[in-house]
């Protein structure tokens, strides 16, 4: 008898709840409605800024108005959402606008599934094309041919450094960096088979070393084979009963594989940061990144007069790298990024005066800064 009393009182507990819920989300409906409602205003202004570009050829991409965009959105959200859920929410907005004004075509190194296609993915959202490309030097040649609007290349990563492929190709062609993305590095396990059945994993070789502890305490007997890209392992995998990938979550879900196991890489704070490469220079934000690239005279001390010239200026630097010129043994290109906009009084005086120390100098652009990962 007791047994009964307490099924029937949860039962009408239980209605009781169904009953308060059932309410709520009718308010959710309506305020869903009124949300499509008010984006699609938005949408309709967004199309008159379109009509008004494209008569005075004005670049789609804006990366100064999309900072302030996300900024702004930011310092209005009280809560409860955090503050990176309405900014994915406006990343997407931004994308549908920017299909309603012109479609943008991004390159992005290819296979789909790469991390660069995930970074751009999470940059530019869904309604841009993206056009996956063989190599790095492609991206930077469809973009100066202007067959892409914009290009997203890896310039570093936390663990492994500077990537020498973007490094090179800056020394010959001279576009402009006009935006950075943050991506946390996530390696996961995929497979169309069990845990057990693995023989053979496919990955880039970075990918391993990323994961070398992992790996060696739960597949130390199974073959590692490194291929060009993990978006290329996912993509030979996919078929296999006997092997798997490391590789993003994107090229399980591009390639139609399980993820057995995620973030599988030894150290979690594993970042890489990319540029985005356009045909048109970013305004100013007020927090803003300046790119580089020089070479030295051939004197004594050459490179430490031009860093000087920095300091003395207060040009604070974030990053310092170096690659040969291929022109002559033991000259160099120093790729610096320096904290300010080319168009502030303190850079555009210290870059004018480093002139006199270099053999030559190219501002590769300002861009505003990303200050976490997308």
């Amino acid at each position: 008898m007791a047994r009964a009393k307490k099924k029937t009182k949860r039962s009408a507990s239980r209605a009781k709840a169904n009953s308060a819920i059932d309410e709520l989300r009718k308010k959710i409906d309506q305020l869903d409605a009124n949300l499509i409602g008010l984006f699609n205003d938005r949408a309709r202004i967004v199309q008159e800024i379109g009509q008004l570009k494209r008569g005075a050829d004005v670049p789609v991409y804006s990366p100064d108005r999309e900072y302030e965009v996300l900024q702004r959105i930011s310092r209005l959200n009280k809560g409860p959402l955090p503050k990176h859920t309405l900014q994915a929410i406006y990343r997407e907005l931004m994308s549908g606008s920017f299909a309603l004004e012109k479609p943008l075509r991004i390159g992005y190194l290819g296979p789909a599934g790469t991390f660069s296609h995930l970074a751009a993915m999470r940059k530019f959202g869904a309604s841009v094309d993206y056009e996956p490309l063989s190599d790095i030097e492609a991206i930077f040649e469809e973009v100066a041919r202007k067959r892409c609007d914009l290009g997203i290349v890896p310039i570093e990563n936390t663990l492994g450094g500077g990537v020498i492929d973007t490094l090179d190709c800056f020394t010959h062609f001279h576009g402009h960096v006009c935006a950075e993305v943050l991506l946390e590095i996530h390696h996961s396990l995929l497979a169309n088979c069990s845990a057990d059945k693995i023989k053979t994993i496919y990955s880039r070789p970075e990918a391993f070393a990323q994961c070398r502890e992992w790996l060696s305490s739960r597949y130390r007997n199974v073959d590692l084979v490194p291929v060009a890209s993990s978006a290329r392992a996912a993509q030979m995998v996919a078929k296999s009963r006997t092997a798997a990938a490391l590789g993003s979550t994107l090229a399980a879900e591009v390639h139609g594989l399980r993820v057995l196991a995620e973030h599988v890489e030894d150290k979690p704070n594993n970042l890489t940061r990319f540029l985005v490469l356009s045909n048109t220079p970013a305004k100013r934000t007020g927090n803003d990144r300046t790119a580089l690239m020089f070479t030295t005279r051939h004197k004594s001390g050459a490179l430490v007069d031009a860093l000087n010239v920095l300091a003395k200026h207060e040009v604070n630097l974030s990053s310092i790298d170096s690659r040969p010129t291929r022109r002559r043994n033991w000259a160099y290109y120093f790729f610096v990024e320096a904290e300010g906009h080319i168009e502030d009084d303190r850079l555009a005086g210290a870059v004018d005066e480093i002139k006199t120390h270099c053999g030559e100098l190219h501002v590769l652009g300002s861009f505003p800064r990303a200050t976490e990962p997308v």
